[in-house]
């Protein structure tokens, strides 16, 4: 036995398990039910007992694409119950309930970050944008959290037993790397878990004030023209964004000459009023041997390689592109170099950043993502760190928004995220579309988000695909007032929807919705300071403030700001 405090952890060895208990009670058990399985790297010539038919375990077919796998099934597995919990949660990123349902039977959860275009919210094993490998339970006496440290494709299977929540999780590969924690109040096992992997990053001001983003506004006279009508409107705003069309055919770090011709004067005129911009920076290079930041990473050997070592290119907004290998410091340490002023021309300290794409979206690779086989530095596949890989690329971003800006907090919107993700980047909730149940079910994936560490999170006001009605987008701002980032986007086929346009009345109830936001913008932001020095989410369950009334263990149509509103 190993104690501290009143926790105590019990293991036995034959058969293999362990128990973690509170208070002398039983909390969460591992190998339970002897699920645990781990398949270490080998050789078609080492597996001592082959079966009969084991092609399936050496290459796979996803359509035309053909995943090799040259170290064998390398999975690894293990049941853990959440003992008494009658709720469990977590597992984001998925448009699903905040209480997640049984999946035994049917499908598992899986967490795999894809580019999902208009994603189902029907379908809640689907996997989204970003993982967060964290599972907790909630009863009346405690509450426990399982982190199960793996960046590799991941399934989890959750079934209602007698007197617990058994949850299945199986990887693709790695290692048993698990944290437990269990505490009477929800809110010590958030403590404990963002202690694990950090606290989000304490955001400048104005990012947790209103954004205003579309794909995209067409050139420097549309960009001072939306910025007038605010204050023609007298509505308040901080941040305004550029897409993918603000680029030199789609070269990231370059501005369109002729939409974009003096964008130091667009960004110093927008701070002149206090504003900022954000501009989008993407991991796929364009293959333009006449892109300079192409053809020095390339000369550099600072790409993903395929599985036979050249360097990987696919298709994405540019067409045929590379993606840098930011599991590489040096990788890490270039990126960065490329923020500042003399290399990003016409950036200014004015300018912050949009990583997109970053799962990594591939147009043309399995799943729309990169091939498992592919190769990283250290000779590490891609299937080791899939879901790690926007998590890597802010990292590096973030040390670029240091060279231009040494001391000052950073702004960074991510959509791809994992596990200690809040320590550089908020983040949103990608391709929603314009529909009530779009705007339904964005609560609850808020919510699993906060209570798993990424706390600066919102979704697109109004949702990125199509027109909303009247009234959707009115209610999408009097919500997104409340919750932790407050960003409008709309497609660039979606007709424009800024907040002047669906007549005078629909204006003034937007503005007051804006407006709610300024007035609690010093509350709002003393929250985000108790997320980053204690670990506490800023949007909250019920639970977590009123942790023994039963009647809200699964309510999500409900939420607290903080922990007075």
């Amino acid at each position: 036995k190993q104690q501290s405090s009143s926790r105590t952890l019990v293991i036995t060895f034959k058969p293999f398990k362990m128990e973690l208990q509170l208070n002398g009670q039983s909390a969460i058990l591992l190998n339970e039910r002897q699920f645990f399985r781990f398949e270490r790297f080998q050789s078609r010539e080492e597996r001592p007992h082959p079966c009969a038919d084991e092609s399936d375990l050496w290459e796979e077919s996803f359509g035309a694409h053909r995943d090799t796998k040259p170290n064998g099934p390398t999975s690894v597995g293990m049941d853990i119950q959440h003992v008494g919990a009658e709720h469990v949660y977590g597992l984001p990123e998925r448009a699903a309930k905040f209480s997640l349902p049984d999946s035994r039977g049917a499908e598992p959860y899986r967490l795999y970050n894809l580019d999902v275009f208009e994603f189902d919210t029907q379908h809640p094993a689907q996997p989204l944008y970003g993982a967060v490998p964290v599972m907790l339970g909630h009863d009346e006496r405690k509450h426990t959290g399982v982190f199960w440290l793996n960046p590799s494709e991941t399934f989890i299977d959750i079934e209602t037993l007698s007197t617990s929540k058994s949850a299945h999780w199986f990887s693709e590969s790695g290692v048993l790397d698990v944290f437990l924690m269990v505490a009477e109040k929800p809110a010590a096992v958030q403590v404990m878990y963002t202690g694990i992997t950090g606290r989000t990053h304490m955001p400048p001001l104005f990012a947790t004030a209103y954004h205003q983003c579309r794909w995209n506004y067409n050139d420097q006279v549309d960009v001072a023209e939306v910025d007038a009508k605010f204050d023609e409107h007298d509505i308040p705003y901080d941040v305004l964004w550029l897409d993918i069309e603000h680029t030199d055919a789609k070269k990231y770090f370059t501005w369109d000459p002729r939409k974009f011709a003096d964008p130091i004067k667009m960004q110093n005129d927008l701070a002149s009023r206090g504003r900022k911009m954000v501009t989008i920076i993407d991991p796929h290079l364009k293959a333009d041997h006449g892109f300079s930041v192409f053809q020095d990473a390339k000369s550099k050997g600072f790409y993903v390689k395929t599985k036979d070592g050249s360097d990987f290119e696919g298709h994405c907004w540019p067409g045929g592109s590379s993606w840098l290998d930011y599991l590489n410091p040096d990788v890490r340490h270039y990126w960065a170099a490329r923020f500042a002023p003399n290399l990003y021309t016409g950036s200014t300290p004015h300018l912050y950043t949009w990583n997109d794409m970053n799962e990594p979206s591939v147009f043309n690779g399995p799943e729309i993502t990169m091939p498992k086989d592919n190769k990283h530095f250290g000779d590490v596949e891609h299937r080791e760190l899939h879901n790690m890989y926007g998590f890597l690329m802010t990292m590096a971003t973030v040390e670029g928004h240091e060279v231009v800006r040494p001391g000052d907090r950073p702004f960074i919107l991510t959509r791809s995220f994992f596990s200690g993700s809040q320590r550089y980047a908020a983040v949103w909730t990608g391709d929603n579309y314009a529909s009530w149940t779009n705007f339904k079910v964005t609560q609850p994936m808020l919510l699993a988000l906060g209570v798993t560490g990424i706390t600066f999170s919102g979704a697109d006001i109004g949702g990125f695909f199509m027109h909303p009605e009247p009234e959707l987008l009115v209610r999408w701002y009097q919500a997104a007032a409340f919750q932790p980032f407050m960003r409008a986007h709309a497609h660039i086929e979606s007709p424009r929807r800024e907040p002047w346009l669906f007549g005078d009345t629909n204006t003034k109830l937007i503005q007051q919705a804006i407006r709610w936001r300024y007035a609690l913008l010093p509350y709002v932001y003393t929250m985000f300071h108790v997320a980053h020095t204690e670990g506490l989410p800023v949007m909250r369950p019920l639970f977590l403030e009123f942790p023994t009334d039963k009647t809200h263990f699964a309510t999500e149509n409900i939420f607290m700001l903080g922990d007075a509103l």
